[in-house]
Parts: structure tokens; sequence; C-alpha cells
């Protein structure tokens, strides 16, 4: 199988751990999530179509084809999990199930994030690498940019399937309000783009995904906003979620991209 071509159904399973002291109060992040592959597949290859050829004619073809992405890998599936309290050695006071997880699925290159500084990724940053450490929740002004971010995965500037034209979306009505780690981001306030659900292209209020930037550790975050409903995905069965990542199949390209996933519960 094509790496970098695939659609893969993931479940994760994550706890939201409350932890308390006398002393402070600290802000609840992300935690890394159990990743579950149940399986993974790429679109078929369509049959060749025909034509007869006539010794002396000229044809005019028309020819409808596709060409699966070699920047994008898919992943959709559940979330399951528990929010509780804890102490610093996991031992639980409390737990409370969710049958209907809300929250955001968070998947990055890096394994180790600083959740707090989270900004907006912005296509226009200046790619300095100026210490915002501290901004969490605005705008990333001096890290990673369009051009950066897309030169790290082999895509061309104009590429259909590139990082600008798949993140299209900013502004009011775009994607809905989110919180991660204590940090509030506005509504519309990052790029953003619509997955798939049953109905083909995105639909407002459903598999929103978000754009972000953590700038202590240089880290592209991309981050799907859970369905806290029965919502149907792009295969016609309920989904959490649903979260597109780059990665390079470009060419000769055959390694693999490693991603990191976490969850935000509420």
């Amino acid at each position: 199988m094509d790496h970098g071509r695939r659609l893969a159904v993931f479940t994760l399973t994550a706890v939201l751990a409350l932890v308390v002291a006398s002393a402070f109060v600290s802000a609840v992040t992300p935690n890394g999530a159990s990743v579950t592959e149940v399986r993974s597949e790429t679109a078929p290859a369509d049959a060749a179509g025909t034509d007869s050829a006539i010794a002396g004619n000229v044809s005019e073809l028309s020819i409808t084809a596709f060409a699966t992405t070699q920047a994008w890998q898919g992943y959709f599936g559940n979330v399951s999990g528990t929010i509780q309290l804890a102490d610093s050695s996991d031992n639980v006071l409390y737990n409370w199930s969710l049958a209907n997880p809300a929250g955001e699925v968070y998947a990055s290159t890096n394994s180790s994030i600083s959740w707090t500084n989270m900004q907006c990724f912005n296509f226009t940053a200046t790619g300095t690498y100026a210490d915002e450490s501290g901004n969490g929740g605005t705008t990333n002004l001096n890290g990673t940019n369009l051009s950066i971010l897309e030169s790290q995965f082999n895509i061309n500037p104009g590429d259909v399937d590139g990082i600008d034209e798949t993140f299209t979306l900013i502004g009011a009505g775009t994607h809905d309000l989110f919180y991660t780690a204590n940090q509030q981001f506005s509504e519309g306030e990052c790029r953003s783009t619509r997955v798939f659900g049953d109905t083909g292209a995105g639909v407002s209020n459903e598999f929103e995904e978000v754009l972000l930037y953590e700038p202590t550790t240089s880290s592209v975050v991309f981050a799907s906003l859970l369905e806290s409903g029965n919502v149907l995905g792009f295969d016609n069965n309920d989904y959490d979620f649903e979260l597109l990542v780059p990665e390079d199949g470009h060419g000769t390209d055959t390694s693999v991209t490693t991603y990191y996933f976490f969850v935000e519960l509420e």
C-alpha cells in the first residue's frame, strides 16, 4: 500500500485528568492518546477505458480520471474515555465515563508540545522563530509559515492539494469556538477546513479541522474538533472525528511520517 495515500480509521482512548494541589491549580492540557488502527486503505484504481481506433480517423476524446494525493494522509474514527479526578501518581479518586465525548483530537510530528503556548498557524509568519512563549491563544507571528511547512512535505506552491488550498477557511462561521489548555480560540480565529461528511463537500459545523502552531517547539498541530452527536462521516458511518495530515509521497519518497496523537476531553 502506498504511504501518504491512505485513509486510516482509528479508535482513540483518552483520559482527562484533573489534578488538584493545595498550593496551585494547573491548567487542563491535552493528554497522549492510546491509538488503535482498525484498518487502512486507499482508493482502487479505475479500469482502463477503451476507444476503437480506425485508420484515417481523427477523434476528439473527453477523458475523466482521478489521481490519489501524494501529500496527505486521512484519519477518522471514534474516541472513548473518561474524565477523572486523580493525583500526580495517577491514583484515581473518581471518574466519569463519556458516552459522547466533546473536545479535540490533536496530531503532530512532535511528541512534546507546550500546550499553554498554542497559537493559530499563520501562513505569512516571518519564519524568524523569535520567542513567542506566553502568547497562547493568539496567532503565530514569527515561526513556521506556509512556505516552510509546504517545503517540509515537498509540496510545490502551485499544487492543487497544497496546505493553503486545503485550509481555506478563516473568519466568522468557519470553525466553532474551542479551548486548548485553557487558551480560548474564538469562532473562525484560525485557519481551518471541513473534512467531508456523508453529503460530500464540507458542511458547516461538521468535521472541522483547525491548523495550529506551538512556538516553543516549532510544532505544527492539526486539531479536529470532536463531534458530540451522531454525525455521519464520508462513508455514511458515525464518527467522532475526521482529520487530514500532510505526508510526503511525491516522486520516489517511500519513507513514512510518524504522527503523535493527543486528546483533550471536556
